[in-house]
């Protein structure tokens, strides 16, 4: 039985507490002093036994009561820690002052390949082959950034947490390995919280309709799917619910766009660097995204403006999943799904040479086009409709409307931004109306010039001044899309410096 002894704390009543079981002869296994407790556990007290006990330990001075327990607290605190350190996932190590394991958990216990009897004992440096690093942990008392480790074999991102005496001298630590698809697990889930299935996918009309039932056959199918469409259609979101709606909808999704980052970066975003690779690396290196999305998928997005070097080196991931980590000469397997999606005509591409026919082979397996706005105007509407609704929310106005001309206005637009563009429309006509009726002049719709019909009269004088009214009109509506030179220049497929001094010209800003 085991029994709580509470007492009134003074010298040398745990000694007379304790005598007394011994003058009963009765065998004490554990005994556990946390004032105004003492614990103690003896077997043979029954519980016939234990009212004789307490009649004669209530005699001891200072003693008020004697109660049976279910468990001594200690043994109590360690049935819980023990169990909190099996239930984690990421291999945890408790190590002393001088790098020796002294407690560890079942995933570090696998992680190592050795077992719990001889990695307790052992060295980190035996564990991580690094005595550098080991030697910098303990003269920093364990307080070194995050930084990556091999142990078995395998990466692991490496974390510690000093612990300290009473008086502030380091004791040791703990140290967790976060391996790179629970990093992966973590990250996506915090990126990709409020990602929907097909269900997010907004739109009703027959060509969308078609598009979610394609694509939801294609997600189920392991293969490499290239998505197409104008920009701001919706690829991304597209790609997302494919993701959703395939087996490996548990698993990570990342997303990488091509055109925003240069090919030294691109290519350390996706596939990660070794230790040393380059000035400013991470010690130790850093898993790249396929690496992270072990398992899940990575969306590609852009894949036209990739350079030939990263295409090569995407060609062979898709050709047997192996890859090497910039400046590492250790081959990485991994299990990935690429999803891709361009603006661009990649055949057109090939047939100019800035993009490998083998690897669009590779990408194409299977295909998506998502149509622009303008060719499914049932859609335009209920759009704008729900995108008002969130814009009220978003700007804390009561719920607006729109009138006819305004829904008229929105039917005849071209819409080159697409979803995208509408979305932008609708919510600074919220933000900058102060009415509660949305009319044609709040969406700012950019004019769109008709075509001059045969036989029409018009001022033109010269090809010049037609030619110069046409590209200050077109610049005039497409500047409220891409507010940048850069930004308008990549959308004409123009250099900066032309569209700068066009602008410069026409007076636009």
């Amino acid at each position: 039985m085991r029994i709580d002894v509470f007492f009134s704390d003074r010298v040398g009543i745990a000694q007379e507490v304790l005598a007394e079981l011994a003058r009963r002869r009765l065998n004490v296994t554990a005994v556990e002093v946390e004032p105004p407790h003492i614990y103690i556990e003896a077997p043979a007290v029954d519980a016939a036994g234990l009212s004789e006990l307490r009649t004669q330990l209530l005699q001891v001075a200072g003693v008020r009561a004697i109660e049976p327990v279910g468990m001594l607290p200690g043994a109590q605190r360690r049935l819980y820690l023990d169990a909190l350190l099996a239930s984690q996932p990421d291999p945890v190590l408790a190590v002393d002052e001088s790098g020796i394991v002294v407690v560890a958990n079942s995933a570090a216990v696998a992680a190592s390949g050795i077992g719990e009897g001889s990695l307790i004992g052992s060295s980190m440096q035996d564990l991580i082959g690094n005595p550098a690093l080991l030697g910098e942990l303990i003269d920093g008392g364990y307080h070194l950034p995050v930084c990556e480790i091999v142990m078995n074999g395998e990466p692991y991102m490496l974390e510690t947490m000093p612990l300290h005496e009473t008086g502030g001298r380091v004791a040791g630590a703990v140290m967790t390995l976060h391996a790179p698809s629970r990093m992966g697990e973590r990250l996506s889930a915090l990126h990709n919280y409020d990602a929907g299935g097909f269900d997010a996918i907004l739109g009703s009309s027959p060509e969308i309709e078609q598009l979610k039932q394609r694509a939801a056959r294609m997600a189920m199918v392991d293969a490499p799917l290239l998505i197409t469409g104008e920009t701001g259609t919706g690829k991304e979101l597209l790609a997302h619910a494919c993701h959703a709606g395939s087996g490996r909808s548990s698993e990570p999704f990342f997303a990488l766009n091509c055109a925003a980052l240069p090919e030294n970066l691109a290519e350390s975003e996706l596939f990660g660097y070794s230790a040393g690779a380059f000035t400013g690396a991470l010690r130790g290196g850093k898993p790249g995204l396929l690496e992270l999305a072990d398992g899940g998928t990575v969306f590609l997005d852009e894949i036209g403006e990739m350079s030939p070097y990263l295409q090569a080196k995407l060609l062979r991931f898709l050709n047997d999943g192996s890859f090497r980590r910039v400046g590492g000469d250790r081959e990485v397997r991994m299990n990935v799904r690429i999803i891709s999606a361009t603006h661009r005509s990649l055949e057109d591409m090939v047939s100019s040479g800035h993009f490998r026919q083998d690897l669009l082979f590779r990408l194409n397996v299977l295909s998506l086009h998502v149509p622009p706005l303008r060719e499914r105007p049932g859609d335009i509407l209920p759009l704008a409709q729900f995108f008002l609704s969130r814009a009220c929310a978003q700007a804390s106005r009561p719920l607006m409307r729109l009138t006819q001309a305004a829904c008229a206005a929105m039917l005849s637009n071209p819409w080159v931004g697409n979803v995208r563009q509408l979305q932008n429309v609708i919510f600074r006509a919220v933000t900058m109306t102060e009415r509660t009726i949305i009319n044609v002049d709040d969406l700012e719709l950019a004019q769109v010039a008709t075509p001059v019909q045969s036989g029409e009269s018009t001022d033109v004088t010269s090809l010049d001044q037609a030619v110069a009214d046409f590209e200050k009109s077109l610049l005039q509506r497409l500047y409220r899309e891409f507010p940048s030179s850069r930004r308008l220049a990549k959308r004409l497929g123009t250099s900066h410096s032309a569209i700068a001094n066009r602008l410069r010209r026409y007076g636009i800003s």
